[in-house]
């Protein structure tokens, strides 16, 4: 066998190699964090811990901007980034994506707060505006739930409950008796940062940066682009509102390029 057929024989057996997104969907990247339960519990405070957000707030960032996303939102130890239908890069081939993200993430969340962790990675396809809108308003919907169910579970575990003890009292309970389970402990929930309640989303801002031109001697105006982090997101019908916009004003730029 020469090389070339031993380099086709090996190559064929890639059996997800030439595997890509369809065309025209857009795209989220979900990355999740690795036996973060334990992974947190160990090494941060609970029920929330602003450098534990801190961490997955830099972790977002560097996925949106090495991979040219439209929008980041994080919420406990997940983080989905949106890319426009028109999206293209590594070819749109979902095995490189999939790797690339989930090392990405590791290594950034690794470094941003100095111990090991892990991410995995997996790809959402919405063909429609509304696909898109509903993946977020899902998303957020989860961080309410996990954010009121944290609260009540470890102020119960801080009272002196055990796991099995604070996992009982909370089974199958209604979102009324946990909140009514804080306030009778002086915990307003919808008092709670809203970053904890809503999660944070990161997305790309234009702003004028005021500079000097060598040549002419004059003073310069130039538009430049950064990402903004929102620890205070609308919510509900709000945050339809707010990703609307955002697909749309992504729609307008790609119409004007």
């Amino acid at each position: 066998m020469n090389n070339d057929e031993f380099e086709a024989r090996m190559r064929a057996l890639e059996y997800y190699h030439n595997l890509k997104l369809l065309p025209g969907t857009w795209t989220v990247l979900r990355v999740d964090g690795r036996g973060f339960s334990r992974f947190t519990e160990e090494r941060f405070d609970k029920p929330f811990d602003a450098r534990f957000s801190d961490s997955m707030v830099t972790t977002a960032r560097v996925l949106l901007e090495d991979f040219q996303g439209l929008y980041a939102y994080t919420e406990s130890d997940e983080i989905s980034v949106l890319f426009p239908p028109s999206w293209t890069l590594f070819d749109r081939e979902l095995e490189k994506l999939v790797s690339l993200s989930a090392a990405t993430a590791s290594a950034t969340f690794s470094l941003a707060c100095d111990e090991r962790a892990t991410f995995d990675s997996r790809v959402w396809l919405g063909v429609t505006e509304r696909d898109v809108v509903d993946y977020f308003r899902w998303r957020q919907a989860d961080a309410g739930r996990c954010a009121l169910n944290g609260w009540a579970y470890w102020t119960l575990r801080q009272e002196g409950a055990t796991r099995a003890e604070a996992t009982g009292t909370l089974h199958g309970q209604s979102v009324a008796f946990k909140n009514e389970l804080l306030f009778a402990r002086g915990v307003n929930f919808n008092e709670v940062p809203a970053w904890q309640r809503r999660g944070v989303g990161l997305y790309w801002e234009t702003y004028e940066k005021n500079g000097f031109n060598p040549v002419t001697r004059q003073p310069v105006t130039a538009t430049r682009r950064r990402v903004r982090v929102d620890r205070d997101l609308p919510m509900k019908d709000e945050y339809t509102t707010f990703i609307r916009n955002l697909l749309r004003r992504t729609e307008r730029e790609e119409v004007r390029t």
